[in-house]
């Protein structure tokens, strides 16, 4: 299980985030061999989550650089309405965007890209309470598990983790593959 073995991935955190959709992915792309940093506002900050799961930032945003990471995962719940206000956490985005490099979200997630502009002319989904959200930044939003357009993989809510995180795998494995 080492399909991602030497691969970088970078998760955001802030207070509110929902439990599963940092913990499971965290846990599950570890497993599959990827070293996971978890950014937040302050370096060594605990943060917690919806359901009062903590979550320790292992790095702060203002020392994240793109270039340094494989793909970037965002998870749900409330926290992204906090970190869509944080510069750094869009330009991030936006330069994982830029260099077309793996974008998932799920859940609320949605409204990070949606504030770093680069939702436009993807299909993707997300709980209904922001697909107007979504619709109105330019993306076509649809009601599946998984959806997988281009570098942006997105899921709906907890209930799709399993097919998210095989989402993340096989985009990062087919990457391997393809440089190999």
């Amino acid at each position: 299980m080492n399909e991602l073995k030497g691969k970088r991935i970078l998760m955001f955190v802030a207070d509110l985030f929902e439990d599963m959709e940092l913990l499971y992915p965290k846990i599950r792309l570890k497993e599959a061999g990827a070293h996971v940093v978890v950014a937040g506002e302050m370096q060594g900050n605990a943060y917690k989550g919806k359901h009062g799961h903590p979550c320790e930032a292992d790095e702060a945003f203002v020392n994240i650089r793109s270039k340094d990471f494989d793909a970037l995962v965002i998870p749900g719940g409330f926290a992204p309405d906090k970190l869509r206000r944080e510069k750094k956490v869009l330009d991030v985005t936006r330069t994982f965007h830029e260099m077309g490099k793996p974008i998932a979200f799920i859940c609320h997630a949605g409204w990070v890209p949606i504030s770093a502009g680069i939702v436009k002319g993807f299909r993707v989904t997300s709980t209904r309470a922001i697909k107007d959200d979504l619709v109105n930044a330019g993306a076509e939003w649809v009601d599946e598990p998984l959806v997988v357009d281009r570098h942006h993989i997105t899921s709906r809510n907890p209930g799709d983790l399993p097919q998210f995180c095989n989402g993340i795998i096989q985009m990062m494995s087919e990457r391997v593959e393809m440089l190999t």
